[in-house]
């Protein structure tokens, strides 16, 4: 599998450029500004379709021939988009099956992008077609490091050719009616099916009661799973069409982090290499892109992954666009990079003129030179990553902690008629997430691929379905001395969304040690506790609880912490149960965040897992790996200074090739870099 670095072995700087968009006049004036800004890798022509095709039998590459020339006489790169996101106007108006059915039941006309249909014959002949042409034209060009199949794949199609698609799809997982009926539970609601024509695609027209809530969440499920496949079915004919001509380049397509529709960890393994668009606000928490950048990490095993798109001042489509403060840019990408990215990959270098990205920000901005503030930041940020050359390139986290992060299981809950509203993912990923980022233990989000064995502790919040033979992955992994944690609603259905029978938490019940009887859905303003007494010093104490409180029984599990409040005061709230070497904990409600952290805490203490550094608020602090190296990341999310504690790690400064030992200051949003030799300080 080629590597990003074997083409060009440092931090990827540059982003995405639409020399389309200019006369040819102002390309020199671009490649002298890149130049200025030690950019490096352009992007291009990402939406160029109209341009590369005029015609149904014509094509057109005589202008990115003249820029990848020139891009490459200036000594950058060209990471090389197939441009199929956006489909040309004469083929939406001679090919109508190209376009969407949304989920309103409407066609779609021609107009913005990401609006062809994944299983138009048209479309994916014209994409594939399209992506070999450039694979054919543009394999052996000297310039070429990386390629950026499409971009941003997005949405969901109802339409006809869809719902064809779809019962293939399903005779190809079921076999047989029979089957499906019974895997389904049709019998529920009349639902049987007879012929294969009978099913249609579940929408707003026939399945769904509200936007997000079907009544029949097994069909929806598995459309979630079949439209996700389309798209990456088409990702993937493009790959294959580029790979017969340029096996030695890497291929990716960009990410929007943890985007529902699609299951990015089927994607990552039709890639060389991730890749993601990141943009956080002003006002976005700094443990929220460090998530993402975890999930992206995660997604191949820990493997480096590419920062493709972010701001370098602001974005034109949050409701409040607020420009980045001096200094941020640079310590958001260095985050990205303390992280796990090799690239920092702006959208985009130049700002366009008109339609929806006109105020988008760009590193070259509408004053057209190099004298703007933001211009100078990225400058002197591309200058840092030109000194830092191949130092950080491929060197991996280590983490001993890890998230279980599972699409199925968060379209699956989502979908889910009750408990409660409020009953979501995300914010249960995020708040163990945090707690440990706040602590500055490495964390790695992983997907239900990877090997549970290579963490000492595992933490599942609400798994609420379970994919086959996956609880006995766990029983191994805490039979083999592990720590696994889980949370209320976990091990509820199989599969297909169907309830296992026999109590909760279904296939967890032996490794959890308990038997939930029922789950009380708290209203917003009701609050519940969780009391802890002395066992466990660290969480002795009384915790608020609530959202949903589970009703638990313990069988083989020790009873920690208990409710103080309602019908269920005094019954179990938190359990932990020996399972072989190891123990599984489970909790049964939804604690506040102080809770969270001191679990956590204590359980990384169990197990000899210490943070990092310890530092002030929002000071986060990272570390990377390689050749017997190891990369100290110091960033302080704080716009005033703060001195941290190095806690007798020694060596050099990477960004200002200081010698640091004992505590050191770290400036307001600044970032520090602590090259060290393996065994000075690791976590």
């Amino acid at each position: 599998m080629p590597l990003i670095s074997d083409k060009l072995p440092k931090i990827w700087y540059g982003g995405d450029y639409n020399p389309d968009q200019w006369p040819r006049e102002i390309w020199q004036e671009d490649l002298r500004l890149f130049g200025k800004a030690h950019i490096d890798v352009a992007t291009l022509p990402v939406f160029s379709w109209a341009l590369l095709q005029p015609e149904e039998d014509r094509y057109d590459f005589a202008w990115l021939d003249d820029i990848f020339d020139q891009l490459a006489g200036g000594g950058i790169k060209v990471c090389l988009a197939t441009s199929t996101a956006a489909h040309p106007a004469w083929m939406a108006r001679r090919y109508p099956d190209i376009l969407r059915v949304d989920f309103e039941g409407r066609k779609r006309k021609y107009g913005g992008r990401h609006k062809s249909c994944p299983n138009s014959p048209t479309y994916r002949l014209y994409a594939i077609r399209l992506a070999e042409k450039m694979a054919e034209r543009y394999a052996g060009h000297d310039a070429l490091v990386a390629w950026h199949i499409s971009n941003e794949f997005s949405g969901y199609c109802y339409c006809d050719n869809c719902a064809s698609a779809f019962r293939t799809w399903l005779q190809k997982r079921y076999g047989t009616l029979e089957e499906l009926n019974r895997r389904w539970y049709t019998t529920f609601w009349s639902h049987t099916f007879y012929e294969w024509e009978e099913i249609v695609p579940p929408n707003i027209l026939t399945e769904y009661w509200q936007p997000d809530k079907p009544q029949f969440q097994t069909i929806a499920l598995d459309y979630n799973r079949f439209q996700s496949e389309s798209l990456q079915e088409c990702m993937r004919l493009e790959r294959d069409a580029i790979r017969r001509h340029s096996p030695d380049v890497a291929i990716t397509t960009n990410f929007m982090h943890a985007y529902k529709p699609l299951d990015y960890a089927a994607w990552a393994r039709d890639l060389d290499v991730v890749s993601w668009d990141s943009y956080p606000s002003n006002r976005t928490h700094p443990a929220e892109p460090a998530l993402w950048h975890a999930l992206m990490r995660g997604l191949k095993g820990g493997q480096p992954f590419m920062l493709m798109e972010t701001t370098p001042s602001q974005v034109n489509w949050q409701q409040y666009c607020q420009l980045k403060k001096p200094g941020t840019m640079r310590l958001h990408n260095y985050q990205a990079i303390a992280h796990g990215a090799d690239t920092v990959m702006f959208f985009q270098l130049r700002q366009s003129l008109g339609a929806s990205e006109k105020f988008h920000g760009a590193v070259i901005s509408h004053a057209g030179h190099g004298e703007a503030r933001v211009f100078r930041e990225v400058a002197a940020l591309g200058a840092e990553l030109h000194r830092l050359g191949d130092k950080v390139v491929d060197a991996r986290v280590e983490a001993q902690v890890a998230i279980l992060f599972d699409w199925e299981n968060w379209w699956a809950m989502e979908n889910t008629a009750g408990p409660s509203k409020d009953w979501q993912y995300m914010p249960q990923i995020s708040k163990y997430h945090r707690a440990l980022w706040e602590q500055n233990i490495p964390v790695d989000l992983i997907t239900t691929e990877t090997d549970l064995m290579k963490y000492q502790v595992v933490v599942a919040p609400s798994l609420y379905l379970l994919q086959p033979g996956y609880a006995s992955r766990i029983e191994a992994f805490v039979a083999a001395g592990g720590t696994f944690v889980t949370t209320f609603m976990s091990g509820m259905v199989d599969e297909n969304d169907i309830v296992v029978p026999g109590g909760y938490p279904g296939e967890l019940r032996r490794v959890t040690g308990i038997w939930v009887e029922e789950f009380d859905a708290l209203y917003p303003d009701e609050r519940n506790e969780i009391a802890c007494g002395s066992d466990i010093p660290a969480l002795a104490g009384t915790y608020e609880a609530g959202l949903i409180c589970s009703v638990i029984h313990a069988e083989t599990a020790k009873v920690i912490g208990t409710y103080t409040k309602d019908f269920y005061r005094g019954t179990p709230a938190l359990t932990r149960n020996r399972f072989g070497a190891g123990t599984a904990w489970y909790i049964g409600a939804d604690p506040e965040p102080g809770f969270v952290g001191k679990l956590l805490e204590h359980l990384c203490t169990e197990r000899g897992i210490r943070p990092l550094l310890v530092t002030a608020e929002n000071v986060e602090v990272t570390c990377r790996s390689k050749q017997g190296r190891t990369y100290l990341f110091v960033l302080n999310h704080n716009p005033a200074p703060v001195r941290v504690d190095l806690n007798g790690a020694i060596g050099t400064d990477l960004l200002t090739e200081k010698a640091l030992e004992g505590t050191v200051e770290v400036e307001g949003y600044g970032v520090v870099i602590l090259e060290t030799i393996t065994g000075n300080r690791t976590s």
